[in-house]
């Protein structure tokens, strides 16, 4: 099979929202008026980004959900993609499970495949996703003041608790482990969340990399630092029935440090916090408090009881470290 034929068979789709797609030499995209076009690449590399056992269905999922959810820290609703795919060779058992996971989240979202490339050589996904905002109403990493409560949405730590068992580090009952492994390849983009946050949050950033890396994005764009209640973060670990099991030292780092959670991490004014829980509510994802913003320059963790916490051991995820 030549590589316009792969691209035919499992990858063309007719544009329904794009006034061009897949077929010309460029795509074109129309956003409507009034709104700016918010743009994201992500690339995921065998042996880096995922394990070479993945399941093809769900890595064709994960390809997406990685993109949309900077859409969705952003308050973006998703337009549009564009997919670049180096293959070792042509498995067409291999393309039609990534083609059926890539467009069942692409067509949740109504965000439609409008171009891309594709070559011979390493396992390589890089996916560039469009969506859009209304003008001026994006969330930036920028805007947390001293005195904004520090939320996260929906669980942590559960992908990599999924990763240490492929390492060998640890283990987990059997339907546990599933769980833990289904967070870890099928992650959910907190699109609907983001997009309802919009005018509530102050600042806003997805959770690929670990908490306390991400957040400090945050921290380092708006100027300010925090205070995160560390056993709170480590409470959120999905594994709730075998916590005890697990320890606080490994929730702690999981929940900290973990990456690959694709949860959203944000700042709100305290006088915002019913208007957080409605919009958690409105998108199905549970919102939690776990911090604050503060003055004074950089992160400080403490415990339940309020005793500082080392914070070196909890470093997060570097692509060149």
């Amino acid at each position: 099979m030549g590589e316009f034929d792969l691209i035919e068979r499992y990858f063309r789709r007719p544009a329904k929202r794009s006034p061009l797609g897949v077929g010309d030499d460029c795509a074109l995209l129309a956003p409507a008026a009034g709104m700016q076009l918010a743009v994201s690449s992500d690339m995921l590399v065998e042996g880096r980004h995922f394990l070479s056992t993945v399941d093809a269905e769900r890595l064709g999922h994960k390809a997406l959900a990685v993109n949309l959810s900077d859409l969705a820290a952003c308050g973006a609703k998703p337009l549009a993609f564009t997919l670049a795919l180096a293959l070792p060779a042509v498995d067409e058992q291999w393309l039609s499970g990534f083609s059926r996971g890539l467009f069942a989240l692409a067509h949740l979202h109504n965000c439609e495949l409008v171009g891309g490339d594709t070559t011979r050589g390493p396992l390589n996904i890089c996916i560039t996703v469009f969506g859009e905002v209304p003008a001026g109403g994006a969330l930036l990493r920028s805007g947390a003041k001293a005195g904004d409560d520090v939320w996260v949405s929906g669980t942590l730590g559960d992908a990599r608790l999924a990763l240490e068992v492929f390492r060998g580090t640890l283990s987990l009952p059997g339907d546990l482990f599933e769980r833990a492994r289904a967070r870890m390849e099928q992650p959910t983009p907190r699109v609907a969340l983001g997009q309802a946050l919009r005018g509530i949050a102050s600042a806003a950033v997805d959770i690929s990399d670990g908490l306390v890396g991400d957040l400090g994005h945050i921290l380092k764009a708006s100027g300010v630092g925090a205070t995160l209640d560390a056993d709170a973060a480590a409470g959120l670990v999905g594994i709730e029935e075998f916590a005890n099991d697990l320890g606080i030292d490994t929730l702690r780092a999981c929940a900290l440090a973990g990456g690959d959670d694709y949860e959203l991490a944000f700042t709100a004014p305290p006088s915002a916090r019913e208007a957080v829980e409605q919009a958690g509510r409105a998108a199905s994802v549970h919102v939690t408090r776990i911090g604050r913003i503060e003055a004074e320059a950089g992160l400080r963790l403490v415990d339940g009881l309020g005793q500082p916490v080392a914070q070196h051991c909890y470093a997060s995820f570097d692509h060149f470290r």
